[in-house]
């Protein structure tokens, strides 16, 4: 794995109250590949332009379908910390369908499952998605969609175990702070 990324994937176990994730350790032992991804998924999440509920919602509906608990249970945390409720999470579950979704929420399910079902999206969801999403918004959409149907695939096939909660540290507390200040989010 080497020192870097053994330094990284440390730093961000302690961001997320874990010890190193084991989906990082793991893609680590591809040392010439691990950073280039690190730094693209990090462009997606935290760092995408979407609002922070929007990704979690998206990504949560992403897991489920590739039916990826690793996904689901790492990202079920952060959706709780962007403000999703546990009512939420189940709905997503469900789907578009679901009850209680706002328009915005529901075109958002729509969208992720159209790109995971046909690999495009219908011309009513383009319109739609058109009419509320900005130009960046609109290109990073099927990108994060896409880009976490590659992780669940990549997580299923390689069996990687879901990571053990642990309490957060002082360390992970400064580095959730300072997460948050790079991202403009709060912790």
């Amino acid at each position: 794995m080497g020192l870097v990324n053994t330094a990284i994937t440390g730093a961000l176990g302690a961001a997320a109250g874990t010890g190193p994730p084991n989906l990082f350790t793991t893609l680590a032992r591809h040392r010439r590949m691990f950073r280039p991804w690190l730094l693209f998924a990090g462009t997606l999440m935290p760092g995408g332009t979407l609002p922070r509920r929007d990704t979690e919602l998206v990504i949560l509906r992403v897991a489920h379908l590739c039916e990826c608990e690793y996904e689901w249970h790492h990202h079920a945390q952060l959706a709780r910390q962007a403000g999703l409720t546990d009512k939420e999470l189940a709905a997503v579950l469900e789907g578009p369908a679901a009850a209680g979704w706002t328009p915005r929420q529901r075109l958002l399910l729509t969208a992720a499952e159209e790109l995971l079902n046909t690999r495009t999206l219908s011309d009513e969801t383009w319109q739609a998605l058109r009419g509320e999403l900005s130009e960046r918004h609109l290109i990073e959409l099927p990108m994060l969609v896409g880009h976490y149907e590659m992780l669940a695939m990549t997580i299923n096939s390689l069996r990687i175990q879901p990571d053990t909660p642990r309490r957060p540290t002082g360390l992970a507390r400064v580095v959730q702070a300072l997460s948050a200040r790079f991202t403009g989010r709060s912790a």
